[in-house]
């Protein structure tokens, strides 16, 4: 028997057996059970079900009274989904975690024939996270200088072994662990309550991290990039296609500030990112040999117009009340003897919020992935606005730049099901109304009520960082803008740009259009040829 279908096995033996906080339901509909009355009552039921399982309740849905496997279809299952999530809310709980199995004719639960869906809801006692006290900070720096054991050890409180033994709790390829490079965005949370973090137990877990979500009063969401430099391209586009609050720029102690750590500095403060500064693996050097590295950074910093603030000399108040795009807390730091991590709790715990936009919902499309029994789903950062369970959507642009109607099924932050998410957080998206093949990343969602008018072409105000030579028409730069990854051609005001050089541009993006404004910040590679960028003025096709 595999382990998924022990799980609903253990659902329905449970059901049969105990009865008080497990419950059968073939479907749920919005006319029929959310009608007036009806709610009331299904709630009621929902709720003793909770206090009966001592605030937990399982409902498992596509099965007759009796525990027979019936099977629905993905439409109903996802209706379903969404009445039991308004009785939860209604009941003073939550959906945790949503499990879902196909099965044929309701005899083989592993069919490869689907026909209908079975699915196993875990609900929960008391309301989700308010989204005001969520930050997601986006790490930066060069290959091992311990970015990923540094996020490590902070969402677990787990000294690290010296040998990267805490980073394996991002990485999430098997191929990363072997080789302890990561190659790809990996993600972590943690939270705090009344009683200081609430970290993970086994991050590998799901229902581990839904657990911090839910009980944590304030939540930190890392994400975890790249530091090698053939993977540059996927570290710009976690610090520049998400919604962050901070950066967190890390800088080996044995090794100091290099090359690659003032490329990632300018990216982060490129963009306007509030950066704090964590200079790791002190264990591995003597204390002059600290200092020595403190002042490299803090000349690094100076160099691009920052001012460095050192946390152990003016304390935490005055990082969190100085923290800005111009000053830059420095935090001296060691996973395996744990030095420090006390300073960025404390930090992370008390940091304001500053990446939410207001205005209409929009979030750009990071990743997709399909979901059995749910769909396509569409993760990314909410730009701004907020979205819920059942709004309806635009989806674009696609290739010939229209725009497709869609249907939020359902809202998920870091496996914790959600009824709506705002401004700031990183999100998956079930949506109804197109498949997953359709959906890339770059594109965007809208309110349906929106017009977008996406464009092939636009003006900027650039600088170039890094150019063996110069700039002229024609020059065929990758734009990371947002989530978009695209190759474009630049047309400079006077015909050329030189290292070094601010000037105007016209951009054309190559193959396709995309939904650009005015204000978006932007960078630009070739090579080992590097650029910032703003949007000044955007046409329309």
């Amino acid at each position: 028997m595999s382990p998924d279908r022990a799980v609903l096995q253990r659902a329905l033996d449970r059901g049969e057996q105990e009865g008080g906080s497990v419950e059968f339901k073939e479907r749920l509909t919005e006319d029929l059970h959310l009608s007036e009355g009806r709610l009331e009552s299904l709630a009621a039921q929902l709720r003793h079900r909770v206090l009966s399982g001592d605030g937990e309740a399982t409902y498992v849905v596509g099965v007759t009274d009796d525990g027979g496997l019936a099977g629905i279809s993905p439409d109903d299952f996802s209706e379903s989904m969404d009445v039991l999530s308004l009785l939860a809310e209604e009941a003073g709980a939550h959906i945790e975690e949503v499990q879902t199995w196909g099965i044929d004719d309701g005899s083989d639960i592993n069919g490869e024939t689907t026909q209908g869906i079975v699915g196993v809801a875990t609900i929960r006692e008391g309301a989700v996270l308010e989204d005001d006290d969520h930050i997601v900070v986006g790490t930066a720096g060069h290959v091992d200088h311990g970015k990923s054991t540094l996020v490590g050890s902070l969402v677990t409180g787990e000294a690290d072994d010296g040998e990267g033994s805490t980073r394996g709790f991002l990485d999430v390829q098997p191929h990363e662990v072997e080789r302890g490079l990561s190659a790809d965005l990996s993600y972590g949370v943690y939270g705090f309550d009344a009683d200081g973090p609430v970290r993970m137990d086994n991050p590998h877990r799901k229902t581990d991290r839904a657990r911090v979500v839910e009980e944590s009063d304030r939540l930190v969401s890392f994400v975890d990039t790249v530091g090698h430099e053939p993977w540059l391209r996927t570290t710009i586009r976690g610090l520049v296609g998400q919604k962050l609050d901070y950066g967190l720029l890390t800088v080996a102690a044995d090794d100091g500030v290099t090359e690659t750590t003032r490329e990632h500095l300018g990216i982060l403060l490129a963009t306007e990112l509030p950066t704090i500064v964590a200079l790791t693996k002190a264990d591995l050097v003597t204390d002059e040999r600290v200092t020595e590295v403190e002042r490299e950074v803090e000349r690094a910093l100076r160099e691009v117009d920052k001012t460095p603030l050192r946390v152990a000399r003016h304390g935490v108040d005055a990082a969190i009340e100085e923290i800005s795009e111009t000053v830059v807390p420095v935090v001296t730091t060691s996973a395996v003897s744990e030095r420090g991590l006390d300073t960025l709790d404390e930090m992370f715990e008390r940091l304001p919020k500053t990446g939410g936009e207001v205005g209409e919902f929009r979030m750009y499309i990071d990743r997709t992935y399909n979901v059995q029994g749910v769909g396509a789903v569409a993760s990314g950062t909410v730009k701004s606005g907020e979205v819920e369970a059942g709004d309806e959507l635009l989806l674009g642009p696609m290739q010939d730049g229209s725009f497709r109607e869609v249907e939020v099924r359902s809202i998920e932050m870091h496996y914790h099901r959600v009824d709506e998410a705002k401004a700031g957080r990183i999100v998956g998206i079930a949506l109804k109304g197109v498949r997953e093949a359709d959906i890339e990343r770059g594109m965007v969602l809208l309110p349906r009520d929106a017009d977008p008018e996406p464009v092939r072409e636009f003006e900027a105000e650039v600088m170039v960082l890094n150019h063996p030579t110069r700039i002229g028409d024609g020059y065929e730069p990758v734009v990371h803008l947002e989530t978009i990854s695209e190759a474009a051609q630049f047309y400079p005001e006077g015909g050329q740009l030189l290292p070094g050089d601010a000037g105007g541009t016209t951009v054309r993006f190559k193959f396709r259009p995309y939904l650009v404004e005015e204000g978006q910040k932007f960078v630009f590679r070739e090579g080992r040829s590097k650029g910032v960028g703003t949007v000044t003025d955007v046409g329309t096709e």
